[in-house]
Parts: C-alpha cells; structure tokens; sequence
C-alpha cells in the first residue's frame, strides 16, 4: 500500500430478461431463504456469486466463456443493465460525441488483427497479439456498477481477468510507478477523431498499486460474449471505483514509467478532471453535483435518483489506496 506522503503528485428491463429464468428464480429463492434466516452454512457468498454469474447471452456475438470469480467486490447483487441499454448509450468519442454515435458508427473498427505493445520500464516489452493476451489467464465474470462522472450509472457483467495479470507476467522495473493505457486513433475507421474534441490519441494512467489491484480488469467481453466494438472492442481496462472514462476503451499500447501520466481529459480540462477520478460523492464537479446518479434502466417518471456511494461501493476493497490523501485537493 501506498500512501500520501509516497506521492508528488430507457425500459426497465425484467429480471427473467437479464438472467435466465432458473438462474433468477434460483437467486429469488436464496434471497427468500436469506430474509428468513434458515439459510445455514449452505448458502455462503460462494453461492450467491454462482448463482448470478453466468449473465444470459445476447447472441449478437461470439460466445465468450468464462467462470464465476472469487475477488471481493467483485460480483455486485445490483440488477444489471439491460444489453440493449449498454451498448446504444456509451461515451466512446472517437466515433462521436453523442451517446448514440458509438452503436451506429463503430462497425467500422477493425479489430482483427490487433495487438497490444507493451513497452517503458518492464523487463518484457514487445508486442503482444490479442490471442497471446487472451491465454495470460483464466476468464472470469465480474458484475461491476460504472459510474459516469455525468451523473448516470450501469451495471455491466464483465469478462476478462485482473490487469495484475498481465503486470506480473511483464515484470515491471523497480523504478516504474505508473501505467499509461493508450487507445486505437485512426482516422479512417474512427470518424470522430475528425472533431478535434480531446488530443488523439485517448491516453489513461494509473498508479501502479491501483493496476495491481484485483479488481482492475483487463475486458475482453461483456454479457457472455465478445466485447462489442461500440463498448471498447476488443478490450479495454476497467477500474469500477473510478469514473468511466478512466477505463480506457480498444487499448493498443501499455507503458510502464516512472512519472505521473496527464490523462487526456485532465490535460483538456484540467480544472474539472482531476488525475485520480475517484467515485466521490462529495466532491462535485465544477458544473454539477456528483451526490446522486440516474441509473439506466430507471428512467420512468417517478424513478427517483440514486445516492452516489463513496468509491462507487467499493471503498472495503480500495479505500486504503488513499489513506492519508486529501481526496479533496487529489480529486
């Protein structure tokens, strides 16, 4: 663990329609049995984990298989989204900057072959294929709330694997305390670089022990299958205790370093993006309030909004990355 003093620096779904129908009323029923407190040794976290995992597939695309994952906080009980509702909202600016861009224009992402280079301070730089990368370690389904810093939410059913994964097998040199990710930037199949909204190409960075953390995910897929282009093709990083866009989409480049990356949303608008983005209710942004979020899926006239939860729920598990810091000042 790291401390300060280290540092410079639309529908609402139904269940049955989310989960298969044995799979959902197998997780009623535990519920039902939890609430009566004749559960017993039997029904354990184990068992509810299992009981959710294993999201229904949309068969839009190619099936991805994967296995319920034992990291703590890493299978929220909240409903997921819909997959129609989380593939045709998205932020995915480099096919546009409206929500519905991404759906429409993103099939012109060519996504094979594609390769990952990975390079800076690690005693195993190179260039990785997408099929090497995928071999690194067992998939897992992780079940993870994303909030975005404008203020609403999802709940996604995730595969891939803990990004330490991949850190560990290219061996990072003592001196290297941050990892950057970059983005695919080209013009010809993503036409929102023609915008000029953010300085291409969209670069991300974490501190090392945030990368290290279980769960930071390396995704390759979504909802039981292959990751789709609009969601960040095929794969992305995942930090579900920071807002959305630090989890950069259709990665192609992992530098290892010893300074502080500038994201590319705090280098164009430094005074409202700050380098960490933690989920943090109490910390507005500039131009509107970060205490409450719109999930959706609970869009009907008398939904009400949803408190936001200090590190989006996950303060257990990662609150003391921050011991010591004024999350305030480091925002």
């Amino acid at each position: 663990m790291r401390s300060y003093s280290n540092r410079s620096g639309f529908t609402t779904p139904l269940s049955s329609e989310i989960t298969p129908e044995p799979i959902y009323q197998t997780r009623r029923d535990l519920i039902r049995t939890l609430a009566t407190g004749s559960a017993g040794l039997a029904l354990t976290a184990w068992g509810l984990r299992e009981a959710q995992a294993q999201t229904a597939r949309s068969g839009q695309l190619a099936a991805l298989a994967s296995g319920a994952s034992a990291v703590p906080g890493a299978m929220t009980m909240d409903k997921p989204t819909s997959y129609k509702d989380a593939t045709t909202y998205n932020n995915f600016y480099e096919f546009g900057t409206d929500k519905s861009d991404p759906a429409k224009r993103a099939h012109t992402l060519i996504t094979q072959p594609w390769t990952v280079e990975i390079e800076g301070l690690v005693k195993k730089p190179g260039r990785y294929g997408l099929e090497d990368l995928m071999k690194i370690s067992a998939m897992e389904e992780r079940i993870y709330r994303m909030r975005c810093v404008e203020g609403w939410s999802m709940v996604i059913p995730w595969i891939g694997y803990s990004v330490a994964q991949l850190i560990q097998r290219v061996e990072p040199l003592p001196g290297a305390k941050f990892v950057e990710f970059i983005t695919q930037a080209d013009p010809k199949t993503m036409p929102g670089l023609r915008s000029g909204s953010l300085d291409w190409p969209y670069a991300e960075g974490l501190r090392m022990d945030e990368a290290m953390h279980p769960l930071t995910l390396l995704a390759f897929g979504m909802y039981g299958e292959v990751m789709p282009k609009q969601n960040g093709a095929p794969l992305r990083l995942v930090v579900p205790w920071k807002y959305g866009f630090k989890s950069g989409k259709s990665l192609v480049k992992i530098r290892f370093t010893d300074k502080q990356p500038v994201s590319s949303w705090e280098k164009a608008a430094p005074q409202e993006y700050g380098f960490y983005s933690n989920v943090n209710p109490l910390v507005d942004h500039p131009r509107w309030s970060q205490a409450t979020e719109r999930r959706i899926g609970e869009d009907g006239l008398l939904a009400k909004k949803r408190k936001t939860l200090m590190f989006n729920g996950y303060e257990a598990q990662v609150g003391q990355l921050y011991a010591g810091m004024d999350l305030k000042k480091f925002f």
